[in-house]
């Protein structure tokens, strides 16, 4: 039996000890780079990574206050604010940024999406902070991303508290509107973030420090795609405080119904205090349309509109007064003793000075008249006269002391003080001497002459008051959370005219004779139960030619060529409680145009603050009511 043998090797038998220490080191190196690794992550950034780590689990979220409430002078709601659903995207949430952009615009209409999110980055947005890249959304909008959600990682509905205006365009630039802050607001207001609303104009601007509110938060738990689970912890919002103007709910109303389809102005002023009753601008505009961002075609709309809708003209609009600055100059003759109420002057429907004739509105002239009669028809050529005598310079001082020829101060931007000539002004202006012939215009609000609406209507408050000029206010008080008073805004006297009593009787005599006389220019602002005082005007346009007189045929003149009418107005004569100006531009006469305006808020005026009866009525009740 052959036997099996093993064939002896001569190969040398590997050492494992080498290979064992080389793995051995390989293995060091590598747990050493490992902890070198974690603990470069975990201990040196540790904070940085559990923060980054709980944003894209926890999120951090901004809740806006609702700004506070606007209320008229008897508590009414002018101005509340309603629940917004506006859409918000974290782009780092979405894998395929652009796709859900798309998808975005598609189901909810929006757009430049993705230049809201660049802005957002460009203005410093931090990781997972999101951007409202849709606002004011639809119920089929807000289906639609509910729907659709898990094709829309990073994307989530948001309820915010958005501006509402109750009623419209009503008192619209008085109220004003809000819109998103701009890159310069954040510049200049560090506590504002991005998506936040400030008060652009009106009373929303210069009220936004009361209206805003503090902002609350809320920390929450989202998902992989950034859908909120849960409220982890919440920090209450603080609603912002509320202002009760003085303005009259039903007085402007009355006030937009009589002024509907006019391009013009009106102001109510009360005599007693300078409280603005009622102010309309027309054309106006819907303020609720800057809610949420103006969209683009809407803003080239008002922007571009040739009737201005967006200009207040009752502070802005600048006018030749026409006729109604007659009061001026009776109020500076008569304080100047160039004037009585028996300075009698001949019209002869002109008066020819300095080589030209200076045309009197009524061709056929008014004959030699007095004051009152002056006043009452209007008359130009006695004005002249008047003005003549006074010169340019003493008009300029009694124009200013009535507050004409500077701002009034109301707390409304932009407001224009108008323009009161005087030969130093000239001289400044164009470097040129007055010329005599100059005062001639001026004396019938011609010429350079400029007010606003506004200052006429403070014109006739001082004749109604004594010569007080308050300041115009618009704001009674800003109501507190607990429904206190938090602040409240007392009359300011801007000025006080000493003129004499008697004088201005003289004035308000043949004022209330332009309303309630014969030969009156302003019958159509007459009410039954209350003498209403009253000045018409009417105001040339430039570029008309023909002399236009109170009782011209108006609809023979060119609708571009027709004058503005003017017409300010106090009521009641004794006692007065409230008085106003209005301007109807390219309306003709002022006792056809803007007349029946006043006449007719003045109605509801008196229809919600009932005069007080007359003497021998209020002696008959006296006598009356114990035994009955």
């Amino acid at each position: 039996m052959a036997k099996f043998h093993i064939p002896k090797s001569n190969r040398p038998v590997p050492l494992l000890e080498p290979r064992i220490a080389a793995l051995t080191a390989v293995m060091f190196v590598i747990f050493g780079l490992v902890s070198v690794r974690l603990y470069y992550l975990q201990v040196l950034h540790h904070r940085e990574n559990v923060e980054l780590a709980d944003r894209n689990r926890i999120r951090i979220q901004r809740v806006p206050a609702p700004r506070g409430l606007v209320f008229d002078r008897n508590h009414r709601p002018l101005v509340d604010t309603k629940p917004s659903f506006d859409a918000q995207l974290v782009p780092e949430d979405s894998d395929n940024l652009s796709l859900t952009i798309e998808r975005l615009e598609r189901y909810t209409g929006a757009g430049q999406i993705a230049d809201k999110i660049s802005d957002a980055d460009d203005e410093g947005r931090p990781p997972y902070e999101p951007v409202t890249v849709a606002e004011r959304l639809g119920w089929q909008q807000v289906v639609a991303l509910e729907a659709h959600q898990l094709e829309l990682p990073g994307v989530s509905l948001q309820i915010t508290p958005a501006r509402h205006y109750l009623y419209g365009e009503l008192a619209a630039h008085l109220l004003g509107y809000v819109g998103e802050v701009t890159k310069n607001d954040l510049i200049q207001k560090a506590d504002y973030h991005m998506g936040d609303e400030i008060g652009k104009f009106g009373l929303e601007r210069v009220w936004e420090s009361s209206l805003r509110g503090d902002a609350g938060g809320q920390e929450i738990e989202v998902d992989s795609v950034g859908r909120r689970l849960r409220v982890l912890k919440e920090i209450a919002d603080k609603p912002g405080e509320s202002i009760v103007m003085t303005i009259d709910l039903n007085l402007q109303q009355a006030a937009e119904q009589a002024m509907a389809g006019k391009n013009g102005a009106f102001v109510a002023l009360d005599p007693r205090n300078g409280d603005v009753l009622a102010m309309v601008s027309h054309p106006a505009f819907d303020p609720d349309i800057f809610g949420g961002g103006v969209k683009a075609s809407a803003w080239r709309e008002l922007a571009t509109d040739p009737n201005h809708p967006l200009q207040n003209r009752v502070i802005q609009g600048i006018y030749p007064p026409g006729s109604t600055f007659k009061i001026v100059d009776s109020i500076a003759g008569l304080e100047e003793g160039t004037l009585s109420p028996e300075t009698a002057y001949h019209c002869p429907g002109g008066l020819w000075f300095g080589g030209r004739e200076y045309h009197c509105w009524r061709h056929q002239g008014h004959g030699t008249i007095e004051l009152h009669d002056a006043i009452v028809r209007s008359c130009d050529v006695y004005f002249y006269n008047v003005g003549e005598k006074l010169g340019v310079d003493r008009i300029a001082k009694w124009s200013n002391q009535l507050g004409l020829g500077i701002k009034t101060g109301i707390d409304l931007d932009h407001e224009n003080p108008g323009t009161i000539p005087s030969s130093a002004w000239k001289l400044k202006r164009f470097h040129e001497r007055w010329y005599p012939a100059e005062t001639l215009s001026v004396a019938i609000g011609q010429g350079y002459v400029a007010t606003t609406p506004l200052q006429m209507a403070q014109v006739a408050a001082q004749v109604a008051n004594g010569g007080i000029r308050y300041r115009p206010q618009f704001v009674k008080y800003v109501e507190g959370l607990d429904g206190n008073i938090a602040k409240s805004y007392p009359p300011v006297i801007e000025n006080r005219i000493k003129i004499d009593p008697d004088a201005l009787e003289i004035v308000k005599d043949a004022m209330a004779d332009v309303v309630n006389g014969a030969g009156g220019t302003a019958h159509r602002a007459h009410l039954d139960n209350v003498i209403v005082c009253g000045k018409t005007g009417t105001a040339q346009v430039v570029g008309s030619n023909a002399p236009v007189g109170e009782s011209e045929a108006e609809d023979k003149t060119p609708e571009q060529f027709k004058d503005h009418a003017w017409f300010i107005a106090f009521a009641p004569k004794d006692h007065p409680t409230i008085a106003a100006a209005c301007i109807i531009e390219h309306g003709g006469h002022g006792g056809s145009a803007s007349a029946p305006v006043i006449h007719d808020v003045f109605q509801r005026y008196f229809q919600l603050n009932p005069p007080p009866p007359k003497p021998e009525i209020a002696r008959v009740l006296e006598d009356a009511s114990p035994s009955q």
